[in-house]
């Protein structure tokens, strides 16, 4: 049965980092040379990859995501006493093709199936996340890959949601928007999304405006949502 809150949806919009894509699959697949500080690497790469886009947007000291995303890891290396600049450009040539979840391809799959158009609303850049969805194969099951570049400053600010407003031509009231990350979230649903909250590791919700319409644990949930 569709979800009220989902019952006039033209357009579904994903969140592509940790929603569609496994940011620590990258050092899960490059990593073995940091041997048991793997996984803090990785930790610590994605929180300072994010941290960074906040920050240069409030410092108004814009650079694009492939940017971030090294200046992310480079830290991260640091702070683990790593120094091997292979090693670097190794994770972030594996940061270009990270291995999609297993849910993503069936969902994505019966949203088009039911009619409803599909799209990446992204913090990565367009090279980036060509790159990602050709690795994925998942280029057929996306009608649209949204950058913020396109806007000059990252999420969340309001304007990268109506970039999507503006370049699907569908009202903020008809757009299901779904990203893992809580943050993102609740400012998609503040902005006037339909949010469904993808909560794959069971996250505490953020105490931040924005009502979230669902919460989901896998997208396997979404189609049955929208009534496909």
């Amino acid at each position: 049965m569709t979800h009220p809150a989902f019952a006039d949806i033209g357009a579904c919009v994903f969140d592509a980092y940790g929603t569609l894509f496994d940011v620590h699959s990258a050092v899960g697949r490059a990593g073995a040379a940091l041997g048991g500080k793997a996984d803090g690497v990785s930790a610590l790469w994605r929180q300072k990859q994010l941290e960074y886009t906040w920050l240069r947007s409030l410092m108004d000291a814009h650079a694009d995501f492939w940017q971030v995303t090294s200046d992310g890891l480079s830290y991260a290396l640091a702070s683990h006493g790593v120094e091997d600049p292979a090693l670097h450009a190794r994770l972030m040539n594996q940061y270009l093709g990270l291995d999609a979840y297993p849910d993503v391809a069936a969902c994505l799959g019966r949203l088009q199936g039911g009619g409803k158009k599909t799209a990446i609303l992204s913090n990565g850049t367009p090279k980036m996340l060509q790159a990602a969805m050709e690795s994925a194969k998942l280029n057929d099951l996306l009608d649209h890959a949204f950058s913020i570049e396109d806007v000059g400053i990252y999420k969340p600010d309001s304007r990268v949601y109506q970039h999507a407003v503006d370049s699907l031509g569908i009202g903020r009231e008809r757009i299901c928007f779904v990203s893992t990350n809580a943050w993102d979230a609740s400012a998609a649903a503040n902005f006037g999304f339909k949010v469904a909250w993808m909560n794959r590791f069971g996250k505490e919700p953020e105490r931040l405006p924005g009502p979230l319409s669902a919460v989901m644990t896998s997208l396997e949930e979404l189609p049955g949502l929208l009534g496909l």
